[in-house]
Parts: structure tokens; C-alpha cells; sequence
């Protein structure tokens, strides 16, 4: 009896031992860091998810997407997998990604609407303004005293792409490209597309923007992204690229991710490897 207590007393040091042998090659996958900024502006702590490229180097500087809907539930880890992809694959220079994780996404990214239908639907509606203020004088100066940037991106879907499209009319020198896909646009009866006033006061310096929309979505998506596209053509923006994608096979739900890999295609082609 006495031996076969001591055998199975054996056996259970033995697994202990395995067990803590495997646990000590284990250690966490890092891919970046997780901030929180106390924004004064709009009286809240928000998360910052932030992609470093592998070997991120302090000294060196890097371009910034600013992604909104940058939850780890929603567009951050798979967006910071397409950058990853494109710095390997394509000419795109190693990017950091700052990851706007959302609170009340209908409040940040909509303008006040009168419309007595959308204010009951989004009753905490119409305070994009506030937020863009967070955005140009809060995030954007933290994330430029934290690492050495140089080009800044703007991406946003849907309502995001509202927002996109809102700062873009109204203080495009924040952000160097603007990738919007599907914006919702007919938001407060197309009021902001109306506003082509703004854009004539824009300067014309050097900016890349990315409009797309999926041929499977609503038909007034479809119609008031091509109207923004238009309307951008019509600008007289010199130094403004501007390009547009009908996703064929794409409805609101499924274009993002293929979208920004035709958009970021588009900024970066394929280069052949060095031998």
C-alpha cells in the first residue's frame, strides 16, 4: 500500500514538474500598447489601442492611421494585420496604428441634426464636434509627444465615414489621407454634402482620399458615396488625389476590410523584391 502511495505521489511531482516546465515558455504576445488619455474636452477617459511595428524604434519616425472604431472587438486587429501585410509585401513604410476605442460612437461621429425621426432614434446624438476638437487638440498632440510621426491617416466606416467626410469638409489639414468607406451620408438629409462652400476654402496641399461603397448597400449609400466622389473631383484640389471604389460583391457589412486593402493598393503598389 505504502508503495503505491509513494508511486502515485511519483507520478502527480512528475506532471507538476512538466506542467511548470511548459509555463515558463509561455510569455505574452505583444503587438503594441494599450493608453488610456484623460480628454478634458469631452470629461472621459478613452482607449488607446496602439500597433508598433516589429523592432519600433523610439528614434526613428513613423506615419499614424487614427482608425476609428478601434476596439479590439471591432477594426483594430484586423486592420493592424493589413498594415502588417502591406509594410512586408508592398511599398508601404512601416506604420504606426492608433486604435480609437469606441464609447458612444452615435454621439462622437454625427452633427446635430433637427430632424425630430433621427433625434429619437439617436437620442444622444449630434456632438461630432466635440469630438473632432478631442481629435485635433488632444489625441493628435499626445500622440505626437509619445513618437516621432510624419504623415497622418484618417479611416472610418459608416458613420465613421460621416465623421471622415465632416472633417475632411471642415479641417482638412488634420490628416494627410482619408480613407472613407461606406459613409453615411444621408445623414440629416444629406445636409454636409450640400456644403461644398467648404471645400472651396480648403488649400491645396498634397492629400491622398479614398472613397468606396458596396454594390450590395442600401441604393442611397451607394448614390451619396458616387456624390461625394464627384464632388471631390469638382473641388479643383490640384494636389489632391482622389479615388473611387465600387466593391461589386461587398454590402455594408463585409467592405470594410477588402476595401481598405484596394484603397492602401492603390497608395502603395506592388514592388517586385530586391535580389
Amino acid at each position: 500500500m505504502i508503495k503505491k502511495i509513494l508511486a502515485l505521489f511519483s507520478i502527480l511531482f512528475a506532471f507538476q514538474f512538466m506542467v511548470l516546465a511548459q509555463s515558463e515558455n509561455v510569455k505574452p504576445l505583444t503587438i503594441g500598447e494599450v493608453r488610456t488619455l484623460k480628454s478634458k474636452i469631452l470629461n472621459e477617459d478613452r482607449t488607446l489601442n496602439i500597433y508598433l511595428p516589429q523592432g519600433f524604434d523610439k528614434a526613428k519616425s513613423y506615419p499614424v492611421i487614427y482608425l476609428l472604431d478601434g476596439s479590439i472587438n471591432e477594426d483594430f486587429i484586423h486592420v493592424t494585420g493589413l498594415v502588417q501585410f502591406f509594410n512586408q509585401m508592398y511599398s508601404m513604410p512601416e506604420t504606426i496604428v492608433v486604435g480609437i476605442a469606441n464609447i458612444d460612437r452615435k454621439r462622437d461621429f454625427t452633427f446635430h441634426t433637427d430632424l425630430k425621426d433621427l433625434q429619437q432614434d439617436y437620442p444622444t446624438t449630434g456632438h461630432s464636434d466635440k469630438f473632432i476638437n478631442f481629435l485635433e487638440k488632444e489625441l493628435l498632440p499626445y500622440i505626437g509627444s509619445q513618437y516621432k510621426t510624419t504623415d497622418r491617416y484618417l479611416f472610418g466606416q459608416s458613420l465613421g465615414g460621416l465623421l471622415a467626410t465632416e472633417i475632411l469638409f471642415k479641417k482638412p489639414e488634420m490628416f494627410n489621407n482619408y480613407f472613407i468607406i461606406s459613409p453615411s451620408l444621408w445623414w440629416d438629409d444629406q445636409s454636409l454634402l450640400k456644403q461644398t462652400q467648404l471645400l472651396s476654402k480648403s488649400p491645396d496641399t498634397k492629400k491622398f482620399v479614398y472613397v468606396s461603397v458596396g454594390k450590395d448597400e442600401h441604393p442611397v449609400m451607394v448614390k451619396d458615396a458616387g456624390t461625394l466622389y464627384e464632388t471631390l473631383q469638382k473641388a479643383g484640389k490640384k494636389n489632391w488625389t482622389v479615388e473611387y471604389k465600387m466593391m461589386e460583391t461587398d454590402n455594408h457589412a463585409t467592405i470594410l476590410h477588402r476595401s481598405l486593402y484596394e484603397g492602401l493598393v492603390k497608395m502603395f503598389p506592388y514592388k517586385e523584391p530586391q535580389k
